[in-house]
């Protein structure tokens, strides 16, 4: 029987202060979210501000992971743009190094646009990627791209993609859609992104998460991910980190918790939280997890 997903960090990514990756930086926090017990690591995902991330960057980061020694099955790659002929460039480096899975968004620039329009995106892609088409994660996440992928749609690809299509990343919060997801396509790899809905998810069939809040809870998100374990505290630091931009929010604490400032630093468009977010975020953070504060 073949092992569930498990626990994905989505991992932040660091940056200098002259806007160029701390690739050591960020390999040393790809490193202590696998110890202490993450399945893999996800790179320019939405945490990871993928979508702000060139080719050419994208190239040498996952050169240095591998250099490094972090094996290509434990690395997923986030792959956020909107023309086919991109997302198969940048796919298929990922998949040429060995890449676990990627983790593919459909293009946001067209708003309003219908299933029949995602779905001949999709094909373009895998058709650019030909035989090296495999292990595709499907990213839903409605609130970023307004381009939801309905279960039917997701149903489509799964049939006319069957050895390609293999899971989907539900990052929408809505939990009716999740469920109905989980009751119709049992035999993909479904993940959830919205921590509140974890649990539940994964005890209904879920086989875990690709997850922001694992660059500095791992440990406590690890039950929820691969049990289906509620923890009420993971819960609550949610609806905290959600009172501000979360990319910025998350690499704030991912900062408190390895004391590094580098990872305050966003790129734009994007603002790096203020000092007083960053205390509210701490003291919600010692409050919850009182234990495990840095």
């Amino acid at each position: 029987m073949t092992a569930k997903f498990g626990l994905s960090v989505a991992l932040a990514t660091p940056f200098h202060e002259n806007g160029d990756i701390a690739i050591e930086a960020m390999i040393a926090q790809a490193r202590r979210c696998l110890a202490a017990g993450c399945s893999s690591v996800t790179l320019f995902g939405t945490t990871g501000e993928g979508s702000s991330i060139g080719d050419g960057e994208r190239e040498r980061v996952l050169s240095a992971f591998l250099a490094a020694g972090i094996p290509a099955k434990n690395i997923i790659v986030g792959v956020l743009v909107d023309a086919a002929e991109d997302a198969a460039m940048q796919a298929g480096l990922a998949l040429s190094k060995g890449a676990r899975n990627i983790l593919l968004a459909p293009p946001s620039y067209f708003k309003n646009v219908s299933d029949d329009g995602v779905f001949r995106w999709f094909s373009a892609v895998f058709a650019l990627l030909g035989e090296t088409a495999r292990d595709i994660i499907v990213y839903n996440l409605p609130s970023v791209t307004m381009v939801p992928l309905s279960v039917s749609l997701i149903g489509r690809l799964r049939t006319a993609f069957p050895h390609i299509v293999t899971g989907v990343k539900d990052s929408s919060g809505d939990w009716p859609y999740t469920e109905a997801l989980l009751k119709a396509h049992s035999d993909l790899i479904i993940l959830v992104g919205d921590e509140r809905h974890l649990a539940t998810a994964v005890r209904l069939g879920g086989q875990g998460a690709i997850s922001g809040m694992a660059n500095f809870v791992p440990h406590e998100l690890r039950p929820l991910a691969e049990e289906g374990r509620d923890d009420a505290r993971i819960e609550n630091f949610v609806l905290e980190l959600l009172k501000h931009p979360v990319i910025p929010a998350v690499k704030a604490m991912v900062a408190r918790t390895t004391s590094e400032e580098i990872w305050l630093a966003v790129r734009p468009p994007l603002v790096s939280i203020s000092a007083e977010g960053q205390a509210q975020l701490a003291r919600v953070f010692d409050s919850l997890f009182r234990s495990k504060a840095a």
